[in-house]
């Protein structure tokens, strides 16, 4: 699946400074601005759109994330492009680099902070606001290859793992992000358009590869699963098989799914879009049954 360096939809206001991540598991981090302290007793009028945004373009372009997203309108704005870090997650000389520890590293700034009051109206947690915006955030995110878990746990529970941070993909709120004392965002709404229950989840393109290569000889029940699917849908190129071990019948067999799925739902994909590894739209609509 080929995925957009700007999230179609959203403003884009390029503050420059680039710079490319490390590699490795993609990954997204939501924080909220919290830019007042209020109360269930004193609630305080949320702080405009317009100005988190210029303070990003301002003087605020050394905290700036990939995106603003205003939960109330849907309104988002992008800084910079997918591919490069952004600089919202504090990152102490030595150990994990926090912005670039990912093949991406998508951070999303929601304006909101608890007890905000927007048109008369108290808001205590994000999830108690419209989140308009946010299924097309999730399936940008999702295109780039970051799956809908928590690995260090969600916004209420998480942990700083940095083990799990540096070799799991998923989403990590900043509560859960080593180097880092936020506590945010608090809670975050739940993942949209996942595979119905039932379904292998997408495990993130790095599941899938090794090196930079096709992680051929890595064993695991769902290339089983997988396998037994693409052969359902006509594009099984197994001379035996399929089985736990991942071989080149397998990569053969899901490109010809890749081809097949581009030219049923006119996609209009060319190159590296129709090779291996899987990405997230291909793969949950082969509908790989968890067991």
């Amino acid at each position: 699946m080929m995925a957009d360096l700007w999230m179609p939809g959203a403003t884009r206001l390029d503050i420059g400074d680039h710079a490319p991540t490390d590699g490795g598991p993609a990954k997204a981090v939501p924080h909220i601005t919290w830019d007042l302290n209020a109360t269930a007793l004193r609630p305080l009028d949320l702080v405009p759109y317009e100005r988190l945004s210029a303070y990003f373009t301002g003087t605020g372009r050394g905290l700036a994330p990939h995106l603003l997203w205003d939960p109330f309108t849907g309104r988002i704005t992008q800084f910079v492009p997918a591919t490069s870090r952004s600089k919202s997650l504090a990152d102490q000389a030595g150990g994990t680099r926090t912005n670039r520890a990912g093949s991406v590293v998508l951070q999303i700034e929601a304006l909101f902070f608890p007890y905000c009051q927007v048109n008369g109206r108290t808001y205590p947690r994000l999830v108690d606001t419209p989140c308009k915006g946010w299924p097309q955030i999730n399936a940008w995110c999702r295109s780039w290859g970051v799956p809908d878990r928590w690995p260090n746990g969600d916004p209420a529970h998480a942990v700083r793992d940095e083990r799990t941070w540096e070799t799991e993909a998923g989403w990590y709120p900043h509560k859960g992000v080593p180097e880092n004392d936020h506590d945010d965002p608090l809670s975050w709404p739940a993942f949209t358009g996942a595979p119905a229950p039932g379904y292998e989840p997408f495990p993130g393109v790095e599941f899938f590869m090794a090196k930079g290569e096709p992680a051929l000889g890595k064993t695991s029940p769902i290339f089983t699963r997988m396998g037994q699917r693409l052969v359902d849908v006509g594009c099984g190129r197994y001379l035996v098989g399929p089985g736990p071990r991942l071989g080149q019948a397998d990569v053969d067999s899901y490109q010809a799914w890749q081809r097949q799925y581009n030219a049923e739902h006119h996609k209009g994909w060319t190159g590296t879009a129709l090779k291996w590894p899987p990405g997230p739209e291909t793969w949950d609509a082969l509908k790989v049954p968890k067991s």
